[in-house]
């Protein structure tokens, strides 16, 4: 067996041997795992996953390569992919690249060859935690001293998000939507455009003013990284538009909906990721199988008070998953309704959307 070229070093002290693929870069992250059998391009392109190192639990990645119309952004920011086994010659009359090409491209090391069994049962036993991707002969001192130099960023929505608005339409089109850009993944706004919406993409930091100026018959907040306590700009836009014009948020959005009522977030111990959840909706009592990707929940018992209902429940953690206000036309939930490549239980969210800006926000 040929030696290790790489190792994690996590911040407890912890090693774990693998070998190389993608870019040959040194990097900082938070490790988290996800439990999807497949869709490693739409995780490896979601920039939900800024500044994390993903472990996928599922045995073989790589397979059918990188495909043209599979991204879920133009350029991955995911910190790090960390892989049971990587296969280099992927079978896919759609292929492009391999992913290992892609990661390189985007300057993301990968590491094959580790135990993500073991790996990712201490992630779920001790929580997520920061480690380094390195090289083998890095000493373990010399790691944890890397990251205890590292800052940890709080930027991330900032740096995800579109610099300048940009447009997305569809022929015949029944509704102009604004939607907020904190990490937008771009099946959302296929999913839009599939239902005869015109959606309009706005940087994360856009104010009411300039929204209301663009006359929308609804507002999206999108899921994104980091801290939903960081990104008080969308907080305030919520609070000055909720009851002007219908408002549907997803994974991060949810988080921001529920702070701009007065909830509280926590970060999870480790959080949802993964295309297997089963939740509630506890409107209608049927059991949806959803895909998540976030370290942070709703605080439900700081909902009281709020005028936010609790809607949808995840069967795994009883953490909240959805939110509405009937009042003032709101609604969000925590996972993703527009999973690609799927599960697809949940896309009649749109669809009440698209319900809501034909009643108008009352």
């Amino acid at each position: 067996m040929k030696p290790f070229d790489r190792k994690l070093i996590l911040e407890d002290g912890s090693v774990y041997f693998g070998y190389g693929f993608g870019a040959d870069v040194e990097r900082v992250c938070e490790i988290v795992f996800n439990t999807s059998m497949v869709g490693y391009q739409e995780i490896v392109s979601d920039p939900s996953y800024t500044d994390q190192a993903v472990v996928m639990t599922y045995p073989l990645i790589g397979n059918y390569g990188i495909t043209e119309e599979d991204f879920e952004t133009r350029t991955p920011t995911i910190g790090g992919l960390i892989v049971g086994e990587y296969n280099d010659l992927p079978s896919n009359f759609r292929c492009i690249k391999t992913l290992s090409e892609i990661l390189e491209e985007y300057d993301v090391p990968g590491v094959q060859g580790v135990d993500t069994r073991k790996l990712t049962r201490s992630i779920r036993d001790l929580g997520s935690r920061r480690v380094l991707l390195t090289n083998a002969d890095t000493s373990v001192e010399e790691g944890l001293r890397r990251i205890a130099e590292t800052p940890v960023r709080r930027d991330a929505v900032s740096r995800v998000s579109c610099r300048k608005r940009w447009f997305s339409r569809t022929p015949d089109h029944r509704y102009n939507v604004v939607a907020v850009d904190c990490g937008i993944k771009l099946n959302i706004v296929r999913s839009l455009n599939a239902r005869g919406c015109n959606v309009t993409v706005v940087p994360w930091n856009t104010d009411a003013a300039t929204v209301r100026a663009m006359e929308p018959d609804g507002l999206f907040l999108s899921n994104g990284p980091g801290d939903p306590e960081d990104v008080t700009p969308v907080v305030s836009l919520v609070r000055e538009l909720r009851g002007e014009l219908p408002i549907f948020g997803i994974c991060l959005g949810h988080q921001l909906i529920s702070l701009a009522y007065g909830a509280r977030t926590y970060k999870l111990k480790f959080g949802h990721r993964g295309g297997n959840h089963p939740v509630k909706n506890l409107l209608t009592g049927r059991v949806e199988i959803t895909s998540q990707n976030h370290s942070y929940a709703v605080d439900e018992r700081s909902l009281a008070d709020t005028g936010l209902e609790v809607t949808h429940r995840n069967l795994l953690d009883n953490t909240v998953e959805g939110v509405r206000s009937t009042r003032d036309g709101v609604f969000s939930v925590q996972y993703h309704p527009e999973s690609a490549p799927g599960p697809q239980d949940s896309a009649y969210l749109f669809d009440q959307f698209i319900d809501a800006m034909d009643r108008g926000a009352h």
